[in-house]
């Protein structure tokens, strides 16, 4: 496949994680829907990692992937289409750096567990001790323990899977696409037998 048309895919299917990992951030900032005091939210949604791990660090190489990959083949290596395939690659390590610190943060949210009510009127991280064995997630009816906001363990374990998935994902698309622009920049794009 051609290294332009490879880039212009990769680049098609970063746009709308990016935009999933934005809008499950976000999300995360409303639990169940409901507005918080800030001193009520998550410590670790503050680290914007859908917002701009996955999201925006990941929005700028997908569309310099789809400028890339919209110049049609050529075999010149020294042309402007090589120029955009090596800024494409610089790019790319930016989104592969987006989508694994979102990986990241998210693995630490699911760990750590929600911040929340205990049914004292007091906010805090019921589950931030706990040993990987007797982890929350692996012990559901230890849920109940939070009282508010409502259904808060589910939500959170939703959105930060949501988030580690594509964090994941982009930063695996984001590597192939460092691999193939090296390539396109190293060898020159796909070649056409002049008749």
């Amino acid at each position: 496949m051609c290294t332009g048309k490879c880039s212009k895919c990769i680049g098609i299917t970063l746009l709308p994680l990016a935009a999933c990992a934005i809008v499950s951030n976000i999300l995360l900032y409303f639990p169940n829907g409901q507005v918080l005091q800030l001193s009520e939210i998550t410590d670790l949604v503050w680290f914007f990692h859908g917002i701009l791990g996955a999201g925006i660090l990941v929005i700028l190489p997908a569309f310099m992937m789809l400028g890339a990959g919209g110049a049609r083949c050529c075999a010149n290596r020294c042309g402007h289409f090589s120029f955009q395939m090596l800024l494409s690659v610089i790019l790319s390590l930016l989104g592969f750096a987006g989508g694994a610190y979102c990986a990241v943060i998210s693995t630490l949210g699911l760990i750590a567990g929600p911040l929340c009510d205990t049914g004292d009127g007091e906010y805090l991280y019921p589950f931030r001790n706990d040993t990987l064995e007797d982890n929350y997630l692996f012990n559901q009816t230890t849920w109940n323990i939070c009282k508010e906001p409502e259904n808060i363990i589910l939500w959170n374990t939703i959105l930060f899977s949501i988030l580690l998935a594509i964090g994941v994902i982009e930063a695996i698309l984001c590597f192939i696409q460092v691999i193939g622009g090296l390539t396109g920049f190293i060898c020159g794009t796909c070649m056409r037998r002049r008749k």
